[in-house]
């Protein structure tokens, strides 16, 4: 009689080790997503709003002509002085200032009225649904850049008309994005248990509706900040955003074009700023999206 083959559960790993096992490289590969973007964005954060104030930065503007045209790696200049003696640094990180104030500002605007609209159009369905979303409707139809180009130049070149401009696409992005998921939360436990407990509805959005919601809008916003930053960027690049000699990355590269060949750090310098910021919000956000699960 042969003799028994042995249990080759004996030799098998256990389940929860290979699952110990599998989780921790996917977890630390997540963390790695989240904390090198996160750690790029608050070295710019840091730099652009805390370094003029603690550092010795000069003024972005009414440099000397006598130190026109430095290259990179001048004394008192780290990346030079554009043709008028502005110092190239200075101007990057006060642009940068206006780039972030921008995007922040238009995806605020957006998730407040927007994700407050599409929640309460996804919670009270019907003819507030269908009213909302006829005028979001509208909104998302007009042409996106030729109206923002529109509107800026109507209201005139300076930040907080380029911010009125693009908040304008923004609030309909979010509200289409909180209504899918708040509709996504009808038939939920939780939520029929606080209707049947005569929850009212404003205590359902903030208690039950928000916190659902909000990892998918706070992704979406990280998305939407990238895509802010462009726009605001080309803006200022075609002259209807921040006006010269007021410092932002789309005006420097616009003024820096005309000395290209002569001295390209002049458009290379916030081209790569504007790269690395965009890049890592998109990387972020994606991240987080990842991790939360949301769609």
């Amino acid at each position: 009689m042969a003799a028994p083959l042995p249990d080759s559960t004996l030799f098998a790993p256990a389940a929860g080790a290979a699952a110990f096992t599998a989780e921790r490289p996917r977890r630390r590969a997540y963390n790695l997503d989240i904390w090198i973007p996160a750690a790029i964005l608050v070295i710019i954060f840091a730099g652009c709003f805390l370094w003029p104030l603690i550092g010795p930065v000069p003024p972005p503007v009414g440099g000397s002509i006598l130190s026109a045209g430095a290259p990179m790696f001048s004394p008192g200049h780290f990346l030079g002085t554009d043709p008028v003696g502005n110092d190239i640094f200075s101007r990057i990180l006060y642009g940068g200032q206006v780039s972030m104030e921008v995007a922040l500002a238009v995806n605020a605007i957006g998730l407040v009225i927007g994700g407050g609209l599409g929640s309460i159009a996804g919670y009270a369905g019907g003819i507030v649904d269908a009213v909302i979303m006829r005028v979001i409707d509208v909104l998302i139809a007009f042409p996106f850049l030729v109206l923002a180009l529109a509107i800026s130049q109507g209201l005139g070149p300076n930040e907080r008309d380029v911010i009125w401009a693009l908040s304008f696409f923004s609030v309909p992005a979010f509200a289409r994005i909180s209504r899918a998921g708040t509709l996504r939360l009808h038939g939920q436990t939780f939520m029929l248990a606080a209707r049947l407990s005569g929850t009212r509805p404003w205590r359902m959005l903030l208690r039950h509706v928000t916190p659902n919601v909000m990892p998918q809008v706070a992704t979406f916003a990280l998305l939407g900040m990238g895509v802010t930053v462009i726009l605001e960027g080309a803006l200022d690049f075609l002259g209807l955003g921040i006006p010269d000699p007021s410092p932002s990355w789309g005006n420097m590269i616009a003024l820096g074009q005309g000395t290209l060949s002569a001295q390209p750090s002049l458009v290379v310098v916030p081209s790569v700023f504007l790269f690395v910021t965009v890049v890592a919000l998109n990387l972020l956000g994606d991240a987080l999206r990842a991790r939360w699960g949301t769609q």
